[in-house]
């Protein structure tokens, strides 16, 4: 089946989960509006479903390839990019200044999702140009701002993130790629980098690669790294095209999914040294990488909605159309589709509920960071900047956690048909397997949680959230609504189990930093089941005032209810796993059987 952008299900948690319009009556989105929002979504679901959609499948058989150091994209990709450009949809968040449209982040988080949804492949690749766009308009001079951003900005040009090395992986600091200082103030680049997305391809004219390297007689570790802008072909002073640069895609991944986007190995300095520019200062190019790190932590977790959406859309409508056996009490007649069956049933529930819950994080995430940018008052400015930080790494690993969940729950949906290809079932698995490594492993997400967003503060930024979360759980309860179930007390048992974990952690962290570490990954789990739970029940609360989503949010009711009684309910034993849990980790064997 082809993809449907949930416009409801995305405003909805946009506008109450994610508490847009709260933020929207607090004037931290000037001129931005609900119907705005509304008419976006709206086109970009058409495009989605019209045009990415339906390369999906093209990408995922008919892969990007690889000659005389050229990368070709699939048949069909370079059309669909160019007029996804010219569509505007890379301007979205764009400084007005370089001929973007100036829309919250919040917008552009609602739009990735659905770029995801239908294409992730094809996905990836803005994705990483609003990374690059965002390193440069903070870091950049103004010669490179005035050189780059209008072409990265408009999407005639694509950005890359240069980072991975064949000997580094997540150990930044372990780099080896150098770059030597010139007299006109440039600097050549010699090294290789390896998984390097969309490193080479043939959509656009120019690749501006964003590089990690080091300067001769630099400090050891991640100190002693700078950040160079290394275009593909060299820019001349009046903007055309000059001489192609000393970087090549020298070798392409075979992968297990997202074949449709070009992994490339880039090699540097075969012919002199690749011509780079410093972003930022020396030696500091972690602080300038990390920019654009953040934001796209928050776009890889949009790819894990979109595409536990997509595999969630493709099970409903399996399980509906597909016929075998009764249903309980049904004795008479011709077999009942299969989502009838609870166990099926349950499943699909599962799917739904855990994509809701992701959305409704990814989406406070981008709210957060808009406020941090927009909001007049400073005090704001900071607490929305504590709340994205804290809430960035659920957003990148609870969303990609579930996508491998929720994807995996399609194919059993379909029962053997899943495990075909022709399905399309096994493409979701296989593509969003990458998501819990990009941008840093889910393990590594869950350590800067629990080291750096919670004991930053001492803890101060997760009781506010905690706090604002006890609050919807009052009202869930004040509301006495039945359809709610046992949500409120789950809810409530939830956050009590954060609190405590919470404290346990951070008293760890100054004396026991392996303990702390040894449950750093449950904890995100908790956290994250806690705060999807209950903005899910906000949702369910305040639709239900909007006139347009008022019966959308009506049925959202036992979704709510089915996350709290099957998932949230979790919280004490996760407590537990947090508690109790680093000791046998501490104490076992990990050497080798002979």
């Amino acid at each position: 089946m082809t993809y449907r952008a949930p416009v409801e299900d995305i405003l909805l948690a946009l506008n109450y989960g994610a508490a847009l319009n709260e933020a929207i009556r607090a004037g931290h989105y000037r001129d931005y509006d609900a119907d705005t929002a509304s008419a976006v979504i709206e086109e970009a679901g058409k495009f989605a479903s019209e045009v990415l959609a339906p390369l999906n499948r093209v990408g995922d058989e008919h892969g990007a390839t690889l000659k005389d150091n050229k990368v070709t994209t699939s048949p069909g990709w370079r059309d669909a990019y160019k007029g996804w450009a010219e569509a505007g949809w890379n301007s979205l968040t764009g400084a007005e200044e370089f001929g973007g449209q100036g829309l919250p982040i919040v917008l552009h988080a609602a739009c990735s999702e659905i770029w995801s949804a239908a294409n992730m492949a094809f996905g990836l690749c803005p994705l990483l140009t609003a990374g690059a766009i965002e390193a440069i308009s903070v870091h950049g001079s103004d010669n490179l701002k005035e050189t780059y951003l209008a072409k990265l900005v408009s999407g005639e040009w694509t950005g890359t993130m240069q980072l991975t090395e064949p000997q580094a992986g997540s150990d930044v600091g372990a780099l080896r790629t150098r770059a030597e200082k010139q007299q006109d103030g440039s600097y050549r680049l010699s090294g290789t980098k390896i998984f390097i997305t969309y490193g080479d391809h043939d959509m656009t004219g120019n690749i501006v690669h964003l590089v990690l390297a080091r300067l001769p007689g630099a400090p050891e570790g991640t100190k002693g790294i700078s950040l160079f802008v290394v275009p593909k072909f060299l820019v001349n002073a009046d903007g055309s095209l000059g001489a192609r640069n000393d970087i090549y895609a020298s070798g392409l991944e075979h992968k297990l999914g997202i074949h449709g986007s070009p992994t490339c190995t880039m090699t540097m300095g075969d012919k002199g040294g690749a011509v780079g520019y410093l972003l930022g200062e020396e030696n500091n190019g972690m602080a300038c990488m990390f920019t654009m790190m953040n934001q796209a932590r928050l776009g890889v977790g949009l790819e894990g909605v979109g595409i536990a959406e997509r595999a969630t859309q493709q099970a409903f409508a399996y399980a509906q159309g597909r016929k075998q056996g009764r249903a309980l009490g049904h004795k008479d007649g011709e077999s009942d589709p299969i989502a009838m069956h609870p166990d099926v049933k349950r499943n699909l529930l599962t799917m739904r509920a855990l994509t809701a819950a992701a959305r409704t994080i990814c989406y406070a995430t981008a709210v957060a960071i808009d406020i941090s940018h927009e909001a007049k008052d400073e005090t704001a400015r900071e607490k929305a900047d504590a709340r994205a930080g804290l809430l960035t790494p659920l957003a990148k690993a609870f969303s990609t956690d579930i996508a491998n969940e929720v994807a995996a729950l399609g194919v059993q949906v379909h029962g053997g048909a899943g495990f075909i290809e022709e399905t399309g079932a096994a493409q979701y698995v296989r593509d969003a397997r990458i998501l819990t490594i990009y941008e840093g492993t889910n393990g590594i997400q869950a350590n800067d949680l629990v080291m750096r967003k919670l004991g930053a503060d001492k803890g101060a930024a997760v009781r506010d959230l905690l706090d604002e979360l006890e609050q919807i759980v009052t009202r869930v309860e004040a509301s006495n609504d039945p359809a709610f179930g046992a949500t409120g007390a789950i809810l409530r048992e939830a956050i009590g189990s954060a609190a405590r974990a919470s404290e346990w952690l951070l008293e760890k962290i100054m004396n026991s930093s392996d303990e702390a570490l040894a449950g750093a990954t449950p904890y995100l789990r908790l956290l994250s089941l806690a705060t999807g739970g209950c903005m899910l029940a906000r949702q369910a609360l305040d639709g239900r005032t909007d006139d347009a989503l008022r019966d959308h949010a009506q049925r959202r009711m036992p979704l709510v209810r089915f996350l709290a009684e099957n998932m949230v309910v979790q919280a004490p034993a996760l407590e537990q796993s947090i508690i109790r849990g680093g000791g046998a980790i501490d104490d076992a064997d990990m050497t080798l059987a002979d």
